[in-house]
């Protein structure tokens, strides 16, 4: 193939020509046959032998639009009709569009461009079938670039077959050059009307409609993070994913250890997929139909098929970034055929918001009530489920888009006629929006729809537009009310949530250039898996802890005992919700393992490969009554505190059989998943011949210490973990001091009683000894030592006191990590200046 230079297309044989098979161009090629034709051709002649299937087919080429244009006399009538245009008028926009559209629409084809299509198709036919049924996508040559997608600005049509018809879909896609959508893109990004052509390619339809389909980024597509995957998937035909007509399946493959082999699967989110997409026998190409309560039950995509297509998306990022000279991170349209049962790549573009951030500045919002802060992660005793009696309430929630937080009064629009009601500053409430609706969202303060996952037209557009939003609330628009003051919060995880009223919240920017690097390493605490991967972009040496307490509480609910024994569960209420939730597992117990090794992996995925210290589960007695079955697996206790908990539960009858769930979901993330910075640690071990019968209970399950690099930590917690610290040193790796707990139990003071509260202080002089002690245990035995309690987070001079003693780590609340950071930078700095001094 010849790559043909700006310079030379006027003289350029491919540049003359009406028709291009796909075989026959590349990404070179976008002056001349768009960027979606162009991407297409580059991955049928580079990839396909890589073993990704694409569907082959042909197009029509930037010179057949431009000899249609010129030959009918149409640019010197568009320039008038555009003379006057005003894209902020929604009016005019809508007037000049309607009639540029009728202009193009009844100007008939030349002859030879007609014959042109006709014998490419044709050509096709013989390939295939008589008829062959084709999908006719608009592909401009100002689309699909790095900093501009032009996402749905033009026509597709699916499903078209015959001669007559590939021509009228051809047709209607050279007048969608100039929707409302289209024009007012291209002003917004300052590209000329008349400079851009429109290609047109016809390709093979893939019988999607028989099976599934959907969108995949190879990078996370709120946060940025480039090492996920995501994948979106429904039943029927793509359309339904773009436009957000439905609320697809969500899955999110970690590429690095993918690429090595592993089955890295970090999360799999079910969606409601109501709707499918299939050909439709009558006038219509295609039409929508439900889907059985059955199907939209299970997951659209197997396992193997989730792997197959984020090891493409890999395949294409690296192709395309070796293209680019750049790293070039892609959004993916992909399709399963329901006769071959094949997966097939439809569509390849780079994404266009994250791609082009810079990473110098971190920025982060959160709200902001009387002393409290939302969105954040806590300390080492945060297990609770549920907010506080202060924390607002949403009145609806939804997958969040964009990690900010905006407010302004709700305006209700149904209809697409409708826009010019909208006003600037106003939140935005539909049920979907598809490219008509952008004119208006570039306004919008914040945008929520009923409908859609992260991956349709209003997540996109928003995206690009630095717009919040929220997507797929279910009923949205009958929740809000028009002109109701509302906050839209898409800083506390993948949750978005419409609070009330205009809520107090802050903005924080921070540069990264020139922070420190310290000695001590700077840790984090992470509970929520879904805040993990935007954590993952604050500066740190990993995660000091990671608690599982939060993973069961919120996203298992049961107590594992109630899965093992559900047959026999007493209570039939709480037997038919268990059912409920767990309707996806004949095995009860396997739905404990995978959504615990899902959340962990998550979490381990977004800092690998530092190392990640995750605390087996340490709820007291009382904290596991409350989920779901768990009042009939636990004692009632007068002081839970000191109860029945930690390390003396491993290994006891009672729950032994649970520990070993954990155990298999911490083996799958390190073995399956190929996360091996995973360290588990032990809560709340009394004595070192506890931490042995755990160890062994460890082993059994298949987490054997030193095989495949395992550590185990021990979190120092208690008086006998710092007097015994040699003899604990004996059985573990390395230490974690809970300064929460290691106060309570120095100092004698239930922390949950508000009648001592006021004696509860980590700087107590004895609890410093405590410290002082068992930091320097831990170095004369060669063990790794770090604090992962509220403490440093909360005083800054706990946080030097540590450094002094010379700990290794020090974890901290996400909040706390850069301003401790410059403070354990002062403190090394004065300290190596000290040194110094004296040592001269």
């Amino acid at each position: 193939m010849t790559i043909v230079s700006k310079s030379t297309l006027s003289v350029s044989a491919q540049e003359r020509s009406l028709i291009l098979w796909f075989d026959e161009i590349g990404i070179a090629d976008i002056p001349v046959v768009g960027g979606k034709n162009a991407s297409l051709g580059e991955m049928i002649q580079q990839l396909t032998p890589k073993g990704i299937n694409v569907p082959t087919g042909f197009a029509t080429t930037a010179y057949a639009y431009r000899h249609f244009i010129q030959s009918a006399g149409l640019e010197a009538k568009l320039r008038k009709l555009f003379a006057d245009l005003d894209v902020e008028d929604v009016k005019n926009l809508r007037e000049r569009g309607k009639k540029a559209r009728s202009l193009l629409i009844h100007t008939p084809f030349p002859v030879e461009l007609r014959e042109a299509i006709a014998t490419a198709y044709h050509s096709l036919c013989e390939q295939y079938h008589a008829d062959t049924d084709v999908a006719v996508r608009s592909s401009a040559t100002a689309e699909d670039l790095p900093d501009a997608s032009f996402a749905g600005q033009q026509e597709t049509y699916l499903n078209v077959v015959g001669v007559e018809g590939v021509l009228a879909a051809c047709h209607k896609c050279f007048a969608s050059l100039f929707t409302d959508r289209a024009i007012s893109y291209r002003h917004a990004k300052g590209f000329d009307h008349f400079s851009i052509a429109l290609a047109v390619g016809v390709q093979k339809m893939v019988r999607s409609d028989l099976a599934t389909s959907g969108v995949m980024f190879s990078i996370d597509t709120e946060t940025g993070f480039k090492d996920a995957a995501l994948i979106t998937a429904a039943y029927g035909l793509g359309e339904n994913v773009v436009q957000g007509s439905v609320n697809p399946d969500e899955y999110y493959v970690f590429k690095p250890t993918l690429k090595t082999g592993f089955r890295p699967i970090i999360d799999k989110k079910l969606g409601s997929k109501e709707l499918k997409m299939i050909y439709d026998d009558g006038s219509k190409f295609t039409k929508n139909v439900l889907v059985s309560p059955s199907e939209r039950g299970k997951f659209a995509l197997s396992d193997e098929e989730i792997l197959q297509l984020a090891s493409w998306a890999c395949l294409i990022e690296d192709h395309y970034s070796q293209v680019h000279g750049i790293f070039t991170p892609m959004d993916i349209e992909w399709a399963k055929d329901g006769i071959t049962n094949q997966l097939f790549i439809v569509q390849a573009r780079p994404e266009t918001v994250q791609s082009q951030k810079t990473g110098n500045v971190l920025r982060s919002y959160r709200l902001v009530l009387g002393n409290r802060e939302w969105g954040i992660g806590n300390g080492e005793n945060s297990h609770s489920s549920l907010p506080d009696s202060q924390s607002p309430i949403p009145l609806i929630t939804g997958s969040a888009i964009g990690e900010a937080i905006s407010q302004g009064k709700v305006r209700l629009i149904l209809d697409v006629q409708k826009l010019e009601q909208f006003q600037v500053g106003e939140v935005l409430v539909t049920e979907r929006t598809d490219p008509d609706w952008e004119p208006i969202m570039k306004r919008a303060s914040a945008i929520v729809t009923n409908s859609g996952g992260r991956t349709c037209h209003a997540a996109i557009i928003a995206r690009e537009l630095g717009v919040p939003a929220i997507v797929g609330c279910g009923n949205a628009t009958e929740i809000l009310k028009p002109g109701q003051e509302v906050t839209i919060s898409c800083a506390e995880g993948e949750e978005g949530k419409v609070y009330p009223g205009l809520l107090p919240f802050e903005v924080e920017e921070v540069a990264l250039e020139n922070l420190p690097r310290t000695h001590t390493k700077i840790l984090m605490n992470v509970g929520n898996p879904q805040e993990a991967l935007s954590l993952s972009a604050i500066p740190n040496d990993g995660v000091g802890l990671a608690r599982t307490e939060f993973i069961i509480a919120n996203q298992i609910q049961i107590h594992p005992m109630a899965l093992i024994h559900y047959e026999s569960l007493k209570d039939e209420f709480v037997k038919a919700k268990i059912g409920d939730i767990t309707s996806l597992y004949d095995d009860k117990p396997q739905y404990f393992v995978d959504k615990l090794a899902q959340g962990i992996g998550r979490i381990a995925a977004a800092f690998y490969p530092k190392p990640v210290i995750v605390r087996m589960s340490d709820f007291k007695s009382n904290e596991y009554a409350n989920l779901l079955g768990g009042r009939q697996f636990e004692p009632h206790e007068e002081n839970p505190m000191l109860g029945w908990r930690g390390a003396a539960r491993y290994y006891d009858e009672g729950y032994r059989e649970a520990f070993a769930l954990e155990c298999h979901a911490l083996k799958r993330v390190r073995e399956e998943m190929g996360l091996t910075n995973v360290i588990p640690m032990i809560p709340f071990c009394r004595t070192p011949d506890e931490g042995r019968l755990v160890l062994a209970e460890m082993a059994k399950n298949g987490l054997k210490q030193g095989v495949n690099g395992l550590q185990v930590y021990v979190m120092c917690e208690l008086p006998s973990n710092v007097i015994l610290a040699e003899e604990f040193a004996e059985v573990f790796d390395g230490f974690s001091i809970g300064s929460n707990d290691l106060t309570q139990l120095t100092l004698g003071i239930d922390r949950d009683s508000a009648l001592v509260a006021r004696l509860f202080d980590e700087r107590s002089p004895a609890v410093k000894r405590m410290v002082k002690m068992v930091i320097e245990t831990a170095k004369k035995c060669d063990r790794k030592i770090g604090i992962c309690g509220q403490a440093p987070s909360d005083y800054p001079e706990f946080a030097q006191f540590l450094v002094e003693q010379g700990i290794d780590s020090i974890s901290l609340n996400p909040d706390s990590v850069l301003k401790t950071m410059l403070e354990v930078a002062k403190v090394e700095g004065s300290n190596t200046s000290a040194t110094l001094s004296t040592s001269s």
